[in-house]
């Protein structure tokens, strides 16, 4: 008895307590973040620190929307990002249920091709898709932007589909074929239906991370096409940093990913019992 009385109180010392703190370790930037952006500019800069604000205010994020052009960079970035999973998953579905479902020459060579692109870093990409955008004409523009974050998100979104095809069973696509269906219908009338949480795990993974993406959008884009990591950076000077806005922008700018997997989640559990297969 003494033992089972001892287990929720050794629970909450080994298990509860350490995740709170890392949790608290981990949400601590972004509560700072949340909390400087609600102070007064002139409190910023007072020798004596509070966490807290004494006076809650909106003003920094009335001038980072009056003062600045972050309405036109979050609109860039939403055309990007959406560009890219719209790009991304036409591309890696089709690649991966291709290598999930048939069997051809140089199958797994041009598998191992996707994995080792990801196996560099991007800056070693930079100066030949810079020079690529040149000649095609496409620098400082979203397709330009698009194509260029493809470059490192297909290959790993397309790992990741093929994990999901691999787990749907061969017999329903061969039960659609006798039925009628081509290649082509049996994946979008039966495969890609009970992929559906793969497919939008794998959405949220390219938009979140054309999101964030920061070197392709500083050299291969200008002013007319700046994105929101581009245009944040531009806060801080080389004597000054505008910490009022930059608080304000970070929060901006983390709040579109944070509200979009917050919307997604309740469908993506859903999408998993509903694609479940019964064997």
């Amino acid at each position: 008895m003494s033992v089972e009385k001892n287990r929720p109180v050794r629970r909450l010392f080994t298990l509860h307590l350490p995740m709170l703190l890392i949790v608290l370790f981990a949400l601590g930037p972004y509560l700072w973040m949340l909390l400087t952006s609600l102070k007064q500019e002139s409190t910023l800069f007072s020798p004596e620190r509070q966490l807290l604000p004494a006076v809650v205010t909106l003003e920094n994020y009335l001038r980072l929307f009056q003062k600045t052009t972050f309405l036109s960079n979050l609109g860039h970035s939403v055309l990007v990002s959406s560009g890219t999973m719209v790009l991304g998953l036409s591309v890696s579905i089709t690649a991966a249920y291709a290598f999930s479902r048939f069997r051809f020459a140089g199958r797994r060579t041009l598998m191992l091709q996707f994995l080792l692109v990801n196996m560099f870093p991007i800056v070693l990409l930079i100066i030949p898709l810079f020079i690529i955008m040149k000649n095609l004409g496409l620098l400082d523009t979203h397709m330009g932007l698009i194509l260029a974050h493809s470059t490192f998100s297909i290959p790993f979104a397309t790992w990741m589909m093929i994990s999901y095809f691999d787990a749907i069973p061969r017999s329903l696509d061969e039960a659609a074929l006798v039925d009628g269906c081509t290649p082509l219908g049996a994946m979008f009338k039966v495969v890609i239906p009970l992929t559906v949480p793969g497919i939008i795990a794998t959405g949220i993974y390219i938009f979140i991370t054309s999101w964030n993406e920061y070197l392709y959008a500083s050299i291969l884009a200008g002013q007319n096409v700046r994105t929101l990591t581009v245009a944040i950076q531009t806060l801080v000077g080389e004597y000054e940093i505008a910490w009022g806005l930059l608080t304000a922008g970070g929060v901006m700018g983390a709040l579109p990913v944070t509200l979009l997997f917050m919307l997604i989640q309740k469908r993506l559990v859903a999408g998993m019992t509903q694609g479940a297969v019964k064997g």
